[in-house]
C-alpha cells in the first residue's frame, strides 16, 4: 500500500485513536500528516502547463532538456524546478535509464508478456496509463483504460489525486462493460503494482504484464491516444474546472470511439474495429452480465424477445 493510500485511511475524528497512535499504526510520519501541501501558485502552474506540452511533444526529454528547452523559449526555469514539478505532475523521461528508482515496498513487479506477442484481435490485451490534464485553475489527473487491437477507450475517470482508487475503479467499469483481456498491461507505477489494482486482475482471470524500466515503447498506443487528446481537445479548450474537463473530455472519447478514423486500422474507428472482432468471437467470453449487451448475438436475441412480448 503507498503511502497516499495509507495516509487516505486516517481518521482524524477517530473517538479512541489519535493521531500519532495511527500513524504509528500505519507507519507514517507524522510531519507529512501534519503539514499541509503547498498550493501550486500561478507561476507553478504556468511551468507545468509548458512542461505539460514540451512533455507530449517530446516525451523521451527529461528535466534537463525540458528546462533547458522552455528557457530558451522565453520562460526560464532550472533544472532542479522542473525535475520538481514533473515529479508533482507523475511524468518522466520515456528512454532508456539507469534503474535508480524502486517500486513501491511490498508491491510485486510482473514479467512483460508481450515480447514478440502479435495482436490480432480485441480483449486479447489491454493496457492503462495516467496522464497529466492542465485546466485554468489547477489540474486534474486522467488513467483510461484502452484496448490494443482496436485502440478503443474502455473506460477512463478523472482524479485530483495519484492515489490508486481511480484506476481501480476505470478497470472494474471496464471489466463490467466489455468482459476481460487475456493480458493487461501497464508501467510499474504505484497505482497499477498495489493490491487493489492487481487483485481485481487476478480475480478476474487476467494475466498480468507489466513494461520493463526504460522501456518506452511498451505502452506507446497509450502514448498516441494522450497526444491525440491534448493536441485535439485539450490544449484547445482549456477547460476551466473539473467539471468542464469532465465533460469536453467525455465527449472527445465518445468522437474518438466511434468517429475518429485511423489510418492503422484502415481507416475505421476504435470502437467498429472491436464491436467487429467481438462478434467474431463466442458470447461466453463476456463472462459480466451488465456486459452482455456488448455482445451482437445476445443483442439481437433480446430485441427478438422485446418485439414478441410487444
Amino acid at each position: 500500500m503507498s503511502a497516499s493510500d495509507r495516509r487516505a485511511k486516517l481518521d482524524r475524528a477517530h473517538a479512541e485513536l489519535s493521531i500519532r497512535r495511527q500513524c504509528a499504526m500505519l507507519g507514517l510520519a507524522r510531519s507529512g500528516v501534519y503539514r499541509k501541501p503547498r498550493l501550486a501558485n500561478d507561476n507553478d502552474l504556468e511551468a507545468m502547463r509548458r512542461i505539460d506540452a514540451l512533455y507530449t511533444e517530446r516525451p523521451f526529454f527529461g528535466a534537463r532538456r525540458i528546462a533547458k528547452t522552455l528557457t530558451e523559449e522565453g520562460f526560464p526555469i532550472d533544472r532542479k524546478r522542473a525535475r520538481r514539478l514533473m515529479r508533482r505532475m507523475g511524468i518522466e523521461a520515456l528512454g532508456p535509464k539507469p534503474r535508480t528508482s524502486k517500486p513501491a515496498p511490498g508491491h510485486k513487479i510482473y514479467p512483460y508478456l508481450l515480447r514478440g506477442l502479435p495482436i490480432e484481435r480485441p480483449n486479447q490485451v489491454w493496457a492503462a496509463d495516467i496522464t497529466y490534464i492542465p485546466m485554468a485553475r489547477g489540474f486534474l489527473y486522467l488513467v483510461a483504460v484502452i484496448d490494443w487491437a482496436s485502440r478503443a477507450v474502455l473506460a477512463w475517470r478523472l482524479s485530483n489525486t495519484l492515489d490508486a482508487s481511480f484506476c481501480v475503479e476505470a478497470l472494474e467499469e471496464a471489466l463490467a462493460r466489455y468482459g476481460k483481456p487475456d493480458i493487461f498491461n501497464t508501467d510499474q507505477g504505484s497505482q497499477f503494482t498495489g493490491a487493489a489494482f492487481t487483485g481485481a486482475l487476478l480475480a478476474a482471470g487476467v494475466r498480468i504484464s507489466m513494461d520493463g524500466r526504460g522501456r518506452w515503447m511498451d505502452n506507446v498506443f497509450v502514448e498516441r491516444l494522450w497526444r491525440s487528446l491534448k493536441h485535439e481537445d485539450i490544449y484547445l479548450k482549456g477547460y476551466a474546472d473539473g467539471r468542464e474537463a469532465k465533460a469536453g473530455i467525455g465527449a472527445y472519447f465518445a468522437f474518438y470511439n466511434e468517429r475518429r478514423l485511423h489510418q492503422a486500422l484502415g481507416y475505421r474507428a476504435p470502437m467498429a474495429i472491436w464491436r467487429d472482432g467481438a462478434a467474431r468471437q463466442p458470447c461466453g467470453h463476456v463472462d459480466n452480465a451488465s456486459a452482455l449487451t456488448t455482445c451482437p448475438q445476445v443483442e439481437q436475441k433480446q430485441k427478438q424477445t422485446d418485439s414478441l412480448a410487444a
